[in-house]
């Protein structure tokens, strides 16, 4: 009896499966992949919602291999897409608070202060947060800014103006090893709020850059080292971070600030660059406090979005 030979059993479009299950473990375990070499794997953090666009081109090759399996297989990272960042999709707009913030690096490039302010002023904020406030410009901005935002103060290029009275405002030191003294990118003050006192951090931190050896963030993580270091040893229980970061909040480069204060899930937000935002850099986080909803303002003079958010004290 002639025996018969075996086929072996395959799956049609067996790649596209693998390859589902790829994406969906790195949605899940972003930290699977390494930072030793070009910071990869805060560049996967950074970029991380936008694996999402994955599925429609693995269900269109599913389609094209006439594969069945490799279709459910694509709605495996729906599922782990959904589980990340579902959150950021089912927050109801005017969240209980008792304070709107609004941050803004208004770029030291930006043609019309005055017309940035009326932008952020729209939502009623309680405090407005900028950076790339340039000596030249500075006389606008406090020009523009309406009487019951007198309580504010300036250092370097990052300023915070209040409708609430200010004390202990300094300048806060986040400066890298290799940076000089004229770079005063930081400070600290005390708001008087009707729920009790708040410490307020502007900061902006140095910039990422891109390039073929990866993402250089030397300075950046030094800077936001020094800056975590400085917010866990406040003295006060409640802590308002806004400030433009260069970090998205799943970075884990962040540790050293996301590990003591937390923010809404609330939406994307996406702040930078303004003309097609694909992440926010720019932050609202708090410690004893509420971050009840992230959203992005309208586009104004900058490079960058500004964002506000809601507070409960």
């Amino acid at each position: 009896m002639r025996s018969l030979s075996r086929r072996p059993w395959r799956i049609r479009g067996a790649a596209i499966v693998v390859l589902a299950v790829a994406v969906a473990g790195l949605l899940v375990f972003p930290r699977a992949v390494p930072n030793a070499v070009g910071q990869l794997g805060s560049l996967v953090e950074t970029f991380l919602p936008w694996l999402g666009l994955s599925v429609p081109v693995l269900l269109g090759l599913a389609w094209w291999r006439r594969s069945g399996v490799a279709a459910l297989a694509a709605l495996l990272p729906v599922a782990a897409w959904l589980g990340v960042f579902g959150g950021h999709l089912g927050s109801p707009p005017g969240s209980p608070h008792d304070l709107v913030a609004v941050q803004h690096n208004v770029s030291d490039e930006n043609a019309d202060p005055a017309a940035t302010v009326r932008e952020l002023l729209k939502v009623g904020p309680g405090l407005i947060a900028l950076e790339e406030v340039t000596p030249a410009a500075l006389a606008a901005y406090a020009a523009a800014m309406p009487a019951e935002y007198a309580h504010h103060t300036v250092q370097g290029t990052v300023g915070l103006w209040s409708r609430y009275p200010l004390s202990e405002a300094r300048l806060l030191d986040i400066r890298p090893r290799d940076v000089g003294t004229d770079w005063n990118r930081g400070l600290r003050a005390v708001a008087r709020m009707p729920g009790g006192d708040v410490a307020v951090y502007v900061a902006h931190l140095p910039s990422m850059r891109i390039g073929v050896s990866g993402l250089g963030s030397a300075r950046r993580n030094e800077s936001a080292a020094r800056l975590g270091a400085a917010i866990a040893a406040d003295p006060l229980g409640k802590v308002l971070l806004l400030g433009d970061l260069n970090y998205t909040v799943d970075d884990r480069e962040l540790a050293p600030i996301s590990a003591l204060l937390s923010t809404a899930e609330s939406t994307f937000a996406f702040s930078w660059p303004a003309r097609a935002p694909v992440a926010r850099i720019d932050q609202i986080m708090g410690r004893s406090v509420t971050v009840t909803e992230v959203w992005a303002l309208p586009a104004t003079g900058s490079d960058h979005l500004p964002i506000a958010a809601r507070i409960r004290l």
